[in-house]
């Protein structure tokens, strides 16, 4: 496929007629255990700042984006009906304030009966006239935005349609391959940006030019950390000033193509051979993990084991010493790496479905003393995930293990000269496949290299 990301890709228009055959039946499944025979599906509306007439950025219902790549198109409405062509009502409003909705034309727009309406007012007649057979599914915050239909976001219906979205089309593949793509070409930006000497905030405005995104485009704020900062798990302060060293550089940035999300991160030396190579050891350990990614693997056992894999990273670092098991047991892995290996991707950056076991709801914890891991289940074919490891130096987490079993297992000498450089994360999005694995973000980097 092409890198065309416009709404007229010709590339996907069979693509998305498959698409709209799996969700139809997705839909009709849904329907059916809950015991209804329409789905409302509504796009969202647009917040208000507190105390002012300010719109913050439009987001999205991510099933209405699941059935039509309209991701800027509040107040509108999808109707499904099981054996008919889905109904879209479009809300082209008559304003000269903002910039309205066009007219609905691109590849998928041959897929719906489309209905232009111009008023809210419009829209209750363009719906099912048996409005206690139907369900909503989507956020609603004023109660007039149902039009009667009392079932909102029912639990049956949700659940199957949750788990069901784990396990991605050829379309929403297609998609992803393009976002991460597109995300791939704003690292090598970014990167550059790096090596010029630029502060954080030019980076992020340079990764932002080579992907074509405002702020609000990207699927989530850019983190982007020079030198300690990069131990900052969720760092987006963006410095205007440059440091005045450079040491090391930690971005974790995607892109959206469509609606679906790419979610990658990489970290750099600005010339430091020595946090080179442990950056390069921990890129080691990252394809090992991706390697093990296959259709039957319970992610948890990914994760755990990755912490047995990193233990090995602290022995050879110098920065611990232990048996794996020991570090793994005592806190130590966790201490320099807290958070969970990775999660679900696809319309949202974190996926829905990530604890569940089945499509009745019932979900998986994660192991015992790892909280945050976001991701539970046993891996499927078509599943795309992120694999991403790390390694950093956070004062509030190693001071924890002081007067404790794990205190002797650190060296505090090593902690104390990695501390500058903050961190190293490497994530890749991965698919599963029948046999094997296909690495997006492996493949799109080689494309951008090129």
């Amino acid at each position: 496929m092409n890198n065309d990301y416009s709404d007229k890709n010709p590339a996907l228009t069979a693509l998305y007629v498959e698409h709209i055959e799996v969700l139809a039946a997705r839909h009709d499944h849904a329907l059916e255990q809950a015991g209804a025979s329409h789905a409302v599906i509504f796009s969202g509306n647009p917040r208000i700042a507190f105390l002012d007439d300010y719109q913050m950025p439009f987001k999205p219902n991510p099933h209405f984006v699941n059935w039509a790549p309209l991701t800027q198109l509040p107040f509108s409405y999808i109707v499904y009906t099981p054996g008919e062509m889905p109904v879209l009502i479009y809300f082209q409003p008559h304003d000269y304030w903002h910039v309205v909705p066009g007219a609905p034309d691109g590849y998928w727009s041959s897929q719906f009966d489309i209905r232009i309406v111009h008023t809210l007012d419009e829209v209750a007649k363009h719906l099912p006239a048996d409005r206690e057979k139907c369900i909503v599914i989507g956020e609603i915050s004023d109660a007039s935005l149902t039009f009667g239909i009392e079932r909102v976001n029912p639990t049956t219906a949700i659940n199957i349609l949750h788990y069901a979205r784990g396990m991605k089309t050829q379309y929403e593949l297609a998609n992803m391959r393009l976002a991460s793509y597109r995300g791939a070409t704003g690292h090598v930006a970014a990167e550059a940006a790096f090596r010029d000497g630029l502060s954080e905030f030019e980076i992020h405005r340079a990764y932002c030019k080579a992907v074509s995104h405002t702020d609000a485009e990207l699927p989530y704020g850019n983190i982007i950390g020079l030198n300690e900062h990069g131990a900052v798990l969720h760092y987006t302060d963006l410095d205007r000033q440059v440091p005045t060293e450079l040491r090391s550089f930690l971005i974790d940035a995607g892109a959206q193509v469509h609606g679906y999300a790419s979610d990658i991160t990489r970290t750099h030396s600005f010339g430091d051979q020595r946090f080179q190579d442990l950056i390069d050891r921990m890129d080691s350990m990252e394809q090992e993990i991706v390697s093990q990614v296959q259709v039957g693997v319970d992610y948890r056992d990914l994760h755990i084991g990755t912490h047995k894999l990193l233990a090995d990273v602290l022995v050879d670092a110098e920065l611990a010493h232990g048996d794996p098991d020991t570090l793994l047991e005592t806190g130590v892995t966790s201490a320099f790496f807290p958070h969970g290996l990775g999660h679900l991707l696809g319309i949202q950056v974190h996926d829905v479905g990530g604890f569940m076991e089945n499509e009745s709801g019932t979900t998986i914890d994660p192991p015992s003393g790892h909280p945050f891991l976001r991701l539970t289940r046993i891996l499927q074919e078509d599943m795309v995930l992120t694999i991403e490891p790390g390694l950093y130096v956070i004062d509030m987490l190693l001071e924890n293990l002081r007067g404790t079993s794990a205190e002797n297992h650190v060296n505090w000498s090593t902690v104390d000269w990695l501390r500058p450089f903050g961190g190293i994360r490497i994530e890749d999005n991965v698919r599963v496949l029948a046999n094997g694995r296909e690495n997006l973000t492996r493949d799109a980097l080689a494309k951008a290299t090129e």
